[in-house]
């Protein structure tokens, strides 16, 4: 289906009148647009001749042109859609995506800048498919992928109070494994496309002040295009010098990545702290009660508190010491305190 056909799949948005935009609206006109938007979103991927990528496609542009004005409506119908009809949660996820491409952050506002506004959705989510474990993996992994909700806020749901109950099923270390390794992946892609990024800037350097040094090398050069050789992994590389890469554009990728990694440092602080706080208070009361500490959820607990250190060895060793300098205190009871420094006798 061609472009043109795409959008006027969606004319009918406008009631057929090429003039709509130019009338006066009165509040009836502007509630059926919301209703006629909410039933476009409803219904993205149904009965429909097309593809579903050009349904989308359509339908992402139509709501892109009336973010403005229904900007809280859209991201509320998402939400919604993508909790009360799984089936369709890749075609909203992939739907969010595209507008997150038109409009930044639009993801990330789809449950709101704060915390309490992404737990509040986390709950939701549960309450609803807590009896579907498989599904609920699904959904909190495709908010992840598309930022509707960061991987702090999982990290702080699944040590909740309200999640107490589901704390030792295996589903809730499934969640939390995938929550790290999302966040460890995204480091990793910006950290290799800074490097690249460092390197062409570097051939292109090279390239510049060799060709400077002779007429005859400056003729070459301008005869045929400039390519270059690197190397990534041991294997040659061709590196086409006309990707135009600017010490500003280099910067602007230090600055994303030392933002990543500040939000990966803060993942660690929060899983790990919460950690400390829950067998903190176990011991703390074993001992009031005068009872043995040595329990079968204690015994859990710390199991995966270890295995959060051996899974992702790499990325905590990078922050030992602000771990240990904020939380891996020497006054903190020795029995937790034990775990971290068999981490670092591991890592010596």
């Amino acid at each position: 289906m061609s472009r043109r056909r795409i959008h006027d799949s969606y004319e009918d948005l406008y009631g057929g009148d090429r003039g709509y935009k130019k009338r006066r609206r009165g509040g009836s006109e502007s509630n059926d647009l919301e209703d006629r938007l909410e039933s476009l979103v409803l219904k993205v991927g149904e009965n429909t001749t097309s593809t579903i990528e050009s349904n989308l496609e359509g339908l992402a542009s139509v709501l892109d042109g009336n973010i403005q004005n229904f900007k809280k409506k859209v991201l509320k119908l998402l939400v919604e859609c993508a909790v009360n009809m799984p089936e369709k949660c890749t075609i909203y996820s992939t739907l969010v995506g595209l507008l997150n491409a038109k409009n930044y952050n639009f993801g990330g506002e789809a449950l709101g800048e704060t915390d309490d506004g992404q737990l509040q959705i986390l709950r939701s989510t549960f309450d609803l498919w807590s009896a579907d474990q498989q599904m609920l993996t699904v959904l909190i992994d495709k908010m992840l992928k598309t930022q509707i909700i960061e991987c702090s806020s999982v990290a702080n749901w699944i040590f909740s109070k309200e999640m107490i109950p589901e704390f030792t099923k295996l589903y809730i270390w499934e969640i939390l494994s995938l929550t790290i390794n999302k966040m460890s992946r995204h480091v990793d892609r910006l950290t290799r496309e800074l490097n690249e990024a460092r390197e062409k800037l570097r051939t292109t350097a090279a390239i510049t002040n060799s060709s400077d040094d002779s007429d005859a090398e400056t003729e070459k050069v301008e005869a045929k295009p400039r390519q270059s050789t690197t190397t990534f992994g041991g294997q040659g590389v061709p590196m086409d010098v006309d990707d135009n890469v600017t010490e500003e554009m280099v910067e602007r990728m230090e600055e994303k990545l030392e933002m990543a990694q500040a939000d990966q440092k803060n993942l660690f602080l929060i899983v790990f702290q919460r950690f400390i706080m829950i067998l903190s208070e176990h011991l703390v009361k074993c001992d009031t009660d005068d009872r043995p500490f040595d329990t079968y959820w204690y015994k859990y607990t710390v199991g995966r508190l270890q295995q959060v250190f051996l899974a992702h060895h790499e990325q905590v060793q990078k922050y030992s010491s602000t771990l240990e300098g904020l939380l891996f205190t020497q006054d903190l009871d020795i029995h937790i305190l034990e775990v971290f420094h068999q981490f670092l006798a591991l890592r010596s």
